[in-house]
């Protein structure tokens, strides 16, 4: 599935993007220490970078990090939410072409950006930049509905309201979808706990940040806004609520048609 719209879709959601969206938690770094040897000496393209978020997490940890973003207004916030570090630096591109070197990164990393790829030129591309025995990391968030009635009525709210949010849902990548994109079954799959603790502003903006979610002038707008006010007070404590997430990561290194 593609969307027309893929690289613009988030342009009047970049402040809520950058204030409400979860981050990456660190024991992704100690994962990719483990398995795939990541040193602070590595370069890094992260391609989907947006507001920068996963790129803090190499940055901080020594890397060079190239991000990768094709939308103005959440490249822009992305510069400036990482402007203080000297291992950031950003780049007009995409997953199809990043406008970097041949072979001049060990890491490609897409955080919550995956499934806006076109994922056949994306491999291409990143085939093209990596280093050899260089890796792919595939990195989102995603909320535990099983055992949590906060997330589950969350997504029921996103099912009812939600713009086209089955389209998007229906749009992340499964299991059949990496094996095709690694060219095999040459890939990990690990998931870490991850949440947020946001008071009612923070919910809010946390729904606004999603692509899906209606503006004010749509006439969805009202009644999301009323049956998110009911979720937050049946659940909150204290003033707030804890929105919990698994980060779901796939690693390995693509194959080829020689080395298949």
């Amino acid at each position: 599935m593609t969307f027309t719209d893929a690289k613009q879709r988030f342009s009047n959601r970049v402040a809520d993007y950058v204030r409400y969206r979860p981050g990456y938690p660190a024991a992704l770094l100690d994962l990719l220490r483990t398995e795939c040897g990541l040193r602070p000496g590595h370069v890094i393209a992260d391609v989907g970078s947006g507001t920068g978020l996963l790129s803090e997490l190499f940055v901080k940890n020594g890397n060079r990090v190239y991000g990768v973003e094709p939308n103005e207004a959440m490249r822009r916030a992305g510069e400036e939410y990482l402007a203080s570090y000297d291992g950031f630096s950003s780049i007009e591109g995409s997953a199809e072409s990043t406008a970097l070197g041949d072979s001049s990164v060990d890491f490609v990393t897409a955080g919550q950006a995956f499934h806006w790829f076109e994922p056949n030129a994306a491999r291409s591309e990143f085939i093209r930049i990596l280093k050899p025995v260089g890796w792919v990391v595939i990195a989102w968030n995603d909320r535990r509905m099983e055992e949590k009635r906060l997330t589950r009525e969350y997504e029921e709210l996103l099912e009812r309201f939600g713009i086209d949010y089955k389209r998007v849902k229906d749009a992340y990548p499964e299991v059949h979808h990496i094996r095709s994109f690694f060219g095999g079954d040459h890939f990990h799959s690990r998931d870490l706990s991850n949440e947020q603790v946001l008071d009612w502003d923070g919910l809010c903006g946390r729904l606004r940040s999603s692509s899906f979610a209606p503006t004010e002038d749509h006439p969805n707008y009202a009644p999301i806004m009323a049956e998110l006010d009911r979720i937050f007070r049946a659940h909150q404590k204290d003033g707030r609520v804890r929105m919990e997430y698994f980060t779901r990561i796939y690693f390995g290194q693509l194959r080829t048609g020689t080395d298949a």
